[in-house]
């Protein structure tokens, strides 16, 4: 009988393939929202949210000639057409300077609003708000685990079987054995544990970053930091709204969390980390119901209150999407526009 044929290669290369490739998962007809919910989707107020955002920017920048909105990840344009459809109340004529850039290596959308400039790279030298909601943690990493020795090895994935099969391949070395022992040790640890590598993470922040003139860049994401790692790593998939196994196929998302802290160390000083719970609320987004009496003289008015109010929790739970991490990068700018 033939042997079983077998093609191994580093998470790092096979979810580059698999999430971008031809055929690969972001490239799908449905989209990513076919898959996982974000923010973006879970309420226009997440919108609302970026657009105060925005404004804020603006004012700090002394309403230039154009403002820059750079959506980096942007699925199918959702937020960047949510933005749109608030830009004719914009202060200071801000929806007439506005220009959206998404950013994306899929096709364009069809349908998608003519403003709307479609790129696969962020644009440079511009001024304005760059936002990347879910992008970092789609940036493909390499997975590391210590072996029956403490050594910290790259985990190899089967390109043939595509059945997530993984195997121990060699020493982590060089950069890679350089940002391990800097932002998660393994070196001497207990068989088993993982880490996933998060430099090329850092270097696609930094250039997300350096593009901007002047301006904000955001980043929000599942995300942790050097005291409190998770001991098996956070590589996992998803396919049409369930967590799956891990398979480089292009039938599910690739994900890992990010090691936020060393994004933030990545840059010129001046970067700082929050809670969405804390930069939503910073920017007037409001949880609290709305007053019963309410109820009684504007039923309709009530209905919506609550509604939004809902939606708004949901937003800032510090259970779910509260607790991802914004990650805050002001370029060229003279004042903090979100102070908690």
């Amino acid at each position: 009988m033939a042997s079983a044929k077998h093609e191994w290669s580093g998470w790092r290369t096979a979810a580059e393939r698999a999430l971008y490739g031809a055929g690969g998962f972001f490239r799908r007809p449905e989209g990513p929202a076919g898959h996982f919910r974000t923010s973006v989707h879970a309420s226009p107020l997440f919108a609302r949210g970026v657009a105060e955002l925005l404004c804020r920017v603006d004012e700090a920048l002394g309403h230039p000639a154009e403002v820059a909105l750079v959506d980096l990840g942007a699925g199918r344009g959702e937020l960047l057409t949510r933005v749109l459809a608030l830009a004719p109340g914009l202060p200071h004529g801000l929806g007439r300077r506005l220009r959206p850039y998404a950013v994306e290596r899929a096709e364009r959308p069809a349908g998608l609003d003519g403003r709307i400039a479609w790129r696969d790279a962020s644009p440079e030298g511009c001024a304005g708000l760059l936002f990347a909601n879910e992008w970092l943690d789609n940036v493909p990493v390499d997975v590391a685990e210590t072996d029956a020795d403490g050594v910290p090895r790259r985990v190899e994935v089967d390109l043939v079987s595509l059945d997530g099969a993984e195997r121990l391949g060699d020493p982590v070395d060089g950069e890679d054995a350089a940002w391990l022992a800097r932002w998660w040790p393994l070196a001497g640890a207990e068989p088993g544990l993982r880490a996933e590598i998060g430099h090329p993470r850092e270097a696609a922040w930094a250039r997300a970053v350096g593009s901007l003139r002047a301006g904000l860049a955001v980043a929000v994401d599942y995300a942790h930091e050097r005291a409190a790692r998770p001991p098996f790593g956070t590589l996992t998939g998803f396919r049409e709204g369930r967590e799956v196994r891990p398979v480089p196929d292009g039938s599910c998302d690739l994900t890992a969390h990010v090691a936020m802290d060393a994004c933030a160390a990545a840059t010129a000083p001046g970067a700082r980390l929050m809670t969405q719970r804390e930069a939503l609320r910073a920017l007037g987004l409001d949880a609290r119901r709305p007053p019963l009496a309410l109820a009684a003289t504007d039923p309709s008015a009530y209905v919506r209150a609550l509604s939004a109010a809902g939606e708004a929790a949901e937003l800032i739970d510090p259970a779910g999407l509260g607790a991802f991490t914004w990650l805050l990068h002001p370029v060229n700018l003279p004042q903090d526009v979100l102070r908690p």
